[in-house]
């Protein structure tokens, strides 16, 4: 294959089609159903997937025998489903997912979720890295190969619309379209990360999750907090020792095993490498506010804090007024919505159960605590590299980025990839992204780097290409 050829029509492609198809779905406000209920009455998934299906059904002629269908069962966020035969006989799955997390504040003066800027190599927006491009991408992917007339397995093109509510209607669209997906010798995925934007990263594993509300309740209603403090517990303090019971509040170390594993030595191995590879960028890139430091400055630890060890966020909270219009009340009851990454061999299940039971049980004070589980999501760990694979990611990040591929795991979560791994045990996987440093999914500032995703694109032609070349 000729790459500096590709490596040109992707990028063309990037600028003149892509990147204005990205700036028309960012501003589609496309919630995943977990921040949207009303989702289909609101339309903004439906306007989404037409969009997007849009743009790929003006390149199915440069793909012979491809057809494109938007699928939908009765209840569900629909998904886009492109079939691409092809000359090898053997199938890759391509994945990705169109809904998005919501606004979140902070977003810097003159940038905003739902109206995209681009400043300089940046696409500013939500959902245009997580993981909006991916259709746009897969698809080019496929054309690229096609200008060049070169030899690829069929293709399956899949797109959801419920990866960030914990694809909760995926498995359902897996076994309705089951015969048509077939069995996948490869698996590529675009909505991970990268830790840089000079090189192709490969995942190798993910978190998984579990969550829910904990509600801790004093009182019937609130009362005078001169007249009750020292009599009634603070619903907050109760809260804040059960989260004790959970998780060191100096170190944010999780404290029972039940959530923890032993860390292969393989991804001990390559945390190392990738910390050396990223230096103080591991911690850096975030953007810490005054003198707050990360627990340490060990590159390696960071890597194994964010991708194997298990983890605790207080992602919301009820019962709080805002402070302008906060008396001197003791309040009834505080809730929190917690999320904790779990290491990706957990046992999901096994681990919301704990969680459950962590907090609920003996609850201080007498008081009454409840624990509603909304999540429990399984992480994934990937299979060994087959050697004609590991050979083919290199080629790809040298013959686009110029330089050498780097694996690190990712601490975010792909259900449908555990999912997958499940299903295809002797499947292999390319997980990797544009969500590298400062681009802040599911936070103010969202932004995609443009060049990082035509690149991506590139390799993941190329990579497609090798798999094709292979022995059968």
């Amino acid at each position: 294959m000729d790459a500096p050829a590709l490596n040109s029509f992707v990028a063309d492609l990037w600028r003149d089609e892509i990147t204005p198809a990205l700036v028309d779905y960012i501003r589609i406000p496309a919630k995943s159903p977990a921040f949207d209920p009303d989702w289909a009455g609101h339309g903004c998934i439906d306007r989404a997937v037409e969009h997007m299906a849009g743009w790929a059904r003006t390149k199915l002629a440069e793909l012979p025998g491809a057809t494109l269908e938007v699928v939908r069962l009765p209840g569900r966020t629909p998904v886009i489903f492109i079939e691409a035969p092809g000359e090898v006989d053997d199938t890759v799955l391509l994945y990705g997912h169109l809904d998005k997390q919501p606004e979140m504040t902070g977003w810097s003066e003159g940038l905003g979720p739902w109206e995209p800027v681009i400043r300089g190599d940046k696409l500013y927006g939500r959902g245009g890295a997580d993981d909006g491009y991916a259709i746009y991408a897969s698809v080019a992917a496929l054309v690229g190969l096609a200008r060049q007339k070169v030899k690829r397995a069929r293709c399956v093109v899949l797109i959801e619309a419920c990866e960030e509510s914990g694809s909760f209607d995926l498995p359902f669209y897996v076994d309705h379209l089951a015969a048509r997906i077939g069995s996948p010798s490869l698996v590529i995925c675009l909505d991970s990360g990268c830790g840089n934007y000079d090189q192709l990263w490969l995942t190798t594993s993910l978190r998984g999750m579990a969550g829910g509300l904990l509600t801790v309740e004093v009182l019937e209603e609130g009362v005078h907090s001169g007249d009750a403090s020292g009599v009634v517990p603070d619903s907050f303090r109760l809260a804040r020792a059960l989260l004790g019971r959970l998780e060191d509040a100096a170190t944010g170390q999780i404290l029972p095993r039940a959530f923890t594993v032993e860390i292969p030595g393989d991804r001990i191995a390559q945390a190392l490498v990738a910390a050396k590879a990223l230096g103080d960028e591991v911690w850096k890139k975030f953007p810490f506010a005054g003198s707050t430091a990360p627990i340490t400055k060990d590159g390696a630890e960071l890597v194994l804090n964010r991708t194997w060890r298990p983890q605790l966020a207080v992602v919301g909270a009820d019962g709080l007024p805002e402070p302008t219009s906060a008396g001197n009340v003791l309040r009834p009851q505080t809730t929190l919505k917690l999320s904790l990454r779990l290491p990706p061999t957990a046992d999901a299940q096994a681990c919301a159960k704990a969680l459950a039971q962590t907090l609920t049980l003996e609850p201080p004070q007498g008081a009454k605590v409840s624990f509603e589980e909304n999540q429990a999501s399984p992480g994934w760990n990937a299979p060994p590299l087959a050697p004609w694979l590991e050979a083919a990611v290199q080629r790809a990040s040298q013959a686009t980025f110029g330089r050498e591929a780097a694996l690190m795991g990712e601490g975010g979560s792909i259900p449908f990839i555990g999912m997958l791994g499940e299903k295809f045990p002797d499947a292999q996987f390319v997980i990797t992204g544009v969500l590298g440093p400062h681009s802040n999914a599911h936070g103010p500032n969202e932004f995609i780097h443009l060049p990082t995703g035509q690149k991506i694109t590139a390799a993941a032609a190329l990579i497609l290409a090798d798999h094709a070349a292979l022995e059968r």
